[in-house]
């Protein structure tokens, strides 16, 4: 990969993670591509692959503090409770991935 512009790198990542990630509501499962979160996702993990801290409390801890706002905006809910477990294991995997090659 060896991308060294951030904004490549993080386009590049925000891709991955919009293509291989979803939110499942209802057995509906809805990428974060399609959502428009894929970009924010990887805005706020990328520290994690720079600083070579990826772990998957971290990831967690981050995907808690996103809001996702449901119902027009009455509501708000943490990306973390809107992810499967099998798409926070591809999200960990992805950014190990990015962490190895960077």
């Amino acid at each position: 990969m060896a991308k060294t512009n951030t904004t490549e790198l993080l386009e590049a990542l925000a891709a991955e993670i919009g293509e291989n990630v979803y939110i499942d509501i209802a057995k509906w499962h809805l990428h974060l591509s399609d959502a428009k979160l894929h970009t924010v996702v990887a805005e706020q993990l990328y520290p994690l692959i720079t600083s070579k801290t990826v772990s998957e409390d971290g990831v967690i801890a981050v995907l808690e503090s996103i809001k996702v706002k449901i119902g027009g905006g009455r509501k708000e809910l943490p990306l973390i409770d809107l992810l499967p477990l099998q798409g926070q294991v591809n999200l960990v995997d992805i950014l190990e991935k990015y962490q190895r090659e960077i």
